[in-house]
């Protein structure tokens, strides 16, 4: 069953909290729902799908559809000593999900702990933290395609992953509604704790476990970055860039304490966070917009801020880091 909302406010519906609305809001269930929704759309009708509005900016009003998925599901498709294979809904908020792996002691997304967003969201971003990536664990994701008006199924190799980055993203935008996700867990997982406090953080819990890992980065993350129902954010708003390894050794000959990360083929991922808070950008504002003074990472809305004011904002930063070190940073967050 579906049900349709004319002229929604969007307000509450985007983690920046800017004013914005669109001319349709469809919620449905699941597949057997969208061959009816798009009908009711018609062909020439401009769509998307709306997850929780973690990793969105509207600069201007929808005039079109949203979709949102409210499939709650997750079930255990089958396991045995080595691994777990779960179907998870659309609408399944991320952090519950993994809250659920880590109680039954299945690993393999601890580090993605206390992520916003919905579980129908994180194959498209590829949303990733802490060391993980959703990539890591996603064996098939579950589309309708209203084209063909058909259902399939696209293994991880078919999605493209990569940094922040996939196929939903690409060639299927606009083209593809995610039903379910299913994932491959381990019931023996190799921990990750190299990135960050982490490591530190879970010694002090008490010493290695999913739990603690889970504990750790939500403390983590608690600590550095702002509740988006506190104070209006999309969390990282920029990606870390990647650079050719000439060019990471000439900024490493001038700023030695640097963080570089390996990208493998001759590259090397920059720190955006360090580079912008180099710039002297940590807690610059600008009107009702600025800078997190804890995470430079993150613009905020402070209030009243509009979609162009937090672009224009963006624009200032990236011109900063660009004019300062010779690298672009890309936004993260998608601009509607």
């Amino acid at each position: 069953m579906y049900t349709i909302e004319k002229n929604c406010s969007l307000r509450d519906k985007n983690s920046f909290g800017v004013e914005a609305s669109a001319r349709r809001l469809i919620r449905f269930d699941g597949v057997a729902d969208l061959p009816a929704v798009f009908s009711e759309m018609g062909k020439a009708e401009r769509w998307m799908v709306l997850g929780g509005g973690n990793n969105i900016l509207f600069t201007s009003d929808y005039d079109g559809t949203l979709l949102q998925p409210t499939d709650q599901s997750m079930v255990v498709c089958s396991e045995d000593e080595q691994s777990v294979r779960v179907r998870i809904g659309a609408g399944v908020e991320w952090d519950d999900f993994v809250a659920w792996c880590v109680a039954h002691g299945w690993g393999g997304v601890e580090n993605l702990s206390l992520i916003p967003g919905k579980v129908g969201a994180a194959p498209v971003q590829n949303i990733g933290a802490y060391g993980a990536e959703a990539k890591d664990t996603i064996d098939r994701v579950e589309c309708y395609f209203p084209e063909q008006d058909q259902t399939g199924m696209l293994t991880n190799a078919e999605c493209r992953f990569g940094y922040r980055d996939s196929i939903f993203k690409r060639e299927l935008k606009g083209r593809a509604v995610i039903l379910s996700v299913e994932f491959l867990l381990s019931r023996r997982p190799q921990f990750k704790l190299r990135y960050g406090d982490v490591a530190d953080r879970v010694e002090t819990l008490g010493g290695v476990s999913l739990e603690h890992i889970r504990r750790a980065v939500i403390d983590i993350r608690q600590s550095k970055l702002p509740d988006p129902k506190k104070l209006g954010n999309a969390g990282s708003f920029f990606k870390n860039p990647v650079v050719s390894q000439q060019k990471a050794d000439a900024l490493r000959a001038d700023y030695p304490g640097m963080p570089c990360y390996p990208a493998g083929a001759g590259e090397v991922k920059l720190a955006a966070g360090w580079l912008i808070d180099r710039c002297g950008l940590r807690g610059k504002r600008w009107g009702a917009v600025g800078v997190h003074d804890r995470q430079a990472l993150v613009l905020v809305n402070f209030g009243g801020a509009t979609g162009r004011d937090v672009v224009d904002a963006a624009a200032r930063v990236r011109a900063e880091v660009s004019c300062r070190f010779g690298v672009d940073i890309e936004m993260e967050v998608n601009i509607v």
